[in-house]
């Protein structure tokens, strides 16, 4: 059923993979290593064409010191960070109780509202905009924080109650008949029982939704007018056009300051992010 281990292959087939992995590494991280030699670079070595060469000289130092002293770039990652961070709790919450809701209790239609949450994810999101920005403007949020917070919840919920319910389906059923055999109510099974068991699947969740939503370029721009709200993605853009788009070093220098949270919040939950992947390859 699954393929075998690449020590149990031919020595031609594990030449071959030694061959092409790091091959495949190269051309997957190809744009990130142009992103950061792009910020490096100086505006006259752009200007002559010379993308991939060595620079003539370098400005590192010049490109990050005119981000940060000519842009908004702080505020910018404040404010997603303050539109982040809610929406994964939010969308996390949502998406335990409605995955355990699926997943521990038998009731007619539990598949068809499954269905509904999966069918969502099929929509595409371009063609809510101006529903999105109606409801925004009805509900008195638009413009604001709270106006991307609860889009982003709601998008994000229907993946993630797909993913927990899957998770939780694959527990043992006997330790929730235990504990209601116990007189344990059914707020405290899945607060003691049920979450400890899928935190793997949680870090692993917050991971993806992190970086979902951090780099999320489209609502902030259909639900935000002030540019002091903007989010770092539609900030870049901003940035860019206000400096005439010429100077690519620095908007690429932006650019890796605002991945740099991404790196750090996946080298920080990485071993739960394993343990998730290797809990779900372990199933059945």
């Amino acid at each position: 059923m699954f393929p075998r281990p690449i020590q149990e292959r031919s020595r031609s087939r594990q030449l071959m993979y030694k061959v092409a992995l790091p091959i495949s590494l190269i051309i997957w991280l190809l744009p990130m290593i142009a992103i950061v030699a792009t910020a490096g670079r100086s505006l006259s070595d752009l200007n002559r064409g010379n993308y991939w060469g060595m620079p003539s000289e370098w400005a590192f130092i010049e490109n990050f010191a005119k981000v940060f002293g000519s842009s908004s770039i702080g505020t910018y990652l404040l404010n997603s960070v303050i539109i982040t961070l809610p929406s994964i709790a939010g969308a996390l919450f949502l998406s335990t109780l409605a995955g355990a809701g699926l997943a521990l209790y038998k009731f007619r239609g539990r598949f068809l509202i499954l269905a509904l949450f999966i069918a969502g994810n099929f929509v595409p999101f371009q063609i809510l905009m101006i529903p999105v920005r109606q409801l925004t403007l009805a509900l008195c949020v638009y413009d604001t924080y709270w106006g991307v917070i609860l889009f982003q919840i709601a998008f994000q919920t229907g993946f993630c109650t797909f993913f927990m319910r899957n998770f939780i389906a694959e527990l043992p059923f006997e330790l929730v008949e235990a504990a209601r055999a116990e007189g344990v109510g059914e707020w405290q099974i899945l607060v003691h029982i049920i979450v400890p068991l899928v935190r793997p699947a949680l870090a692993a969740l917050a991971v993806l939704q992190f970086t979902f939503i951090w780099n999320d370029f489209f609502w902030p721009l259909v639900v935000i007018r002030t540019s002091r709200l903007l989010t770092p993605p539609a900030g870049i853009a901003f940035f860019a056009n206000a400096d005439g788009g010429e100077n690519w070093g620095v908007v690429m220098a932006a650019g890796v300051v605002v991945i740099t949270p991404l790196l750090l919040m996946f080298l920080i939950a990485r071993r739960h992010f394993i343990a998730s992947l290797a809990q779900g390859a372990t199933k059945g």
